[in-house]
C-alpha cells in the first residue's frame, strides 16, 4: 500500500513543482514516483516467488 501512497505524493509534487516553477520539488516528486514504483515491484516479485514456492511444494508433496 505504501507504493500507492509514494506514487501519488509524487506526482502531487511534481505537479506543485511544475506549477510554482520549483525544479527541486519536481526532482523530489519524481523520486517519490520512482520510489513507489519500486516498491510495487517488489512486492510483485514477492508475490510471485510465494506462488512458485506453493506450486513446487504441491508437485513435491
Amino acid at each position: 500500500m505504501g507504493q500507492f501512497i509514494d506514487k501519488t505524493k509524487g506526482r502531487i509534487k511534481q505537479a506543485v513543482g511544475a506549477l510554482a516553477n520549483d525544479k527541486e520539488m519536481k526532482r523530489e516528486g519524481e523520486a517519490d514516483e520512482l520510489k513507489g514504483k519500486i516498491e510495487g515491484k517488489v512486492a510483485d516479485l514477492k508475490h510471485a516467488a510465494k506462488q512458485i514456492k506453493n506450486a513446487v511444494k504441491d508437485v513435491v508433496e
